[in-house]
């Protein structure tokens, strides 16, 4: 089984299924179009993959609360599904509503959207960012950021913006272009990763002392060419961030069972440390 931490009294599993390719969210296109994997992603499919994911031993997902996954959620709930996830607010959508729609369905706990937060950030608009926050925290789950910028992280915890936890991409897409989530835009995009991002974010993450949650993990699934290549990726990982923290992957499962993968891969290299 995959280890799990303490999140604020649920109990999570160290690592986490993420929620980009549910919804055709793609790094890898030349391998998985977008259209790839919204034609395989069916509601039904992605049930059937989280209730695979338990059979796996995770016990946490991570999905974009669009209305279409609310929808799934919700029937993956009413079959029985058991797992926590937590919820990344469909910048599109009222964000009252959206907490307000998310908490229906019980999530542990509940970030503010990763491209919002830089838009902000960058903007100045700190203000709107903290009103934002506010809005999550009235919900009662603890509340998060993401961001894909290091120096993000070390603001909100020097100027107290109010965090309980922070969602730390391993790739600075803001570095060099002003990158825009194509969950807003409707565009994929395609990057080269820098290494050197990954070194700055650890180094955030384990100084920081609020729990962590680091996601790119595999450069959008561009460091998943072999599993020797994944287990090495997940140990890098885990001997950089907190005992405290987990991590997040995307699963595609057309191919091949990746969650039966990850899952003995990352098992393997938890029960190293």
């Amino acid at each position: 089984m995959i280890p799990t931490v303490d999140f604020f009294g649920a109990r999570i599993s160290r690592l986490i299924v993420g929620g980009n390719p549910f919804c055709g969210h793609t790094y890898i296109s030349k391998i998985a179009s977008a259209d790839d994997m919204l034609d395989y992603y069916t509601a039904q499919r992605i049930v059937e993959t989280l209730f695979e994911a338990e059979s796996q031993g995770f016990s946490t997902f991570l999905p974009i609360a669009d209305d279409f996954m609310l929808r799934v959620i919700r029937q993956y709930k009413k079959e029985g599904g058991k797992m926590n996830w937590i919820a990344q607010p469909h910048p599109p959508m009222m964000l009252e509503v959206n907490v307000r729609l998310i908490m229906n369905l019980e999530p542990v706990a509940i970030f503010h959207q990763g491209t919002m937060t830089d838009n902000l950030v960058e903007a100045g608009r700190l203000d709107e960012l903290l009103r934002s926050l506010e809005i999550i925290k009235k919900s009662g789950v603890p509340t998060g950021i993401c961001t894909h910028v290091p120096e993000t992280v070390r603001r909100a915890e020097e100027e107290g913006w109010g965090a309980d936890f922070y969602m730390c991409c391993l790739h600075n897409l803001r570095k060099n272009v002003q990158y825009e989530s194509s969950f807003i835009t409707g565009v994929a995009h395609e990057f080269n990763f820098d290494p050197q991002d990954r070194i700055e974010m650890f180094g955030v993450i384990q100084t920081t002392p609020k729990p962590c949650i680091a996601f790119k993990i595999l450069g959008g699934g561009n460091f998943a060419g072999s599993p020797d290549e994944v287990e090495n990726v997940l140990r890098e990982t885990y001997r950089n961030i907190k005992p405290s923290d987990a991590a997040v992957v995307g699963i595609f499962q057309r191919d091949n069972n990746q969650l039966a993968e990850d899952a003995r891969l990352a098992e393997k290299v938890l029960q190293e440390q």
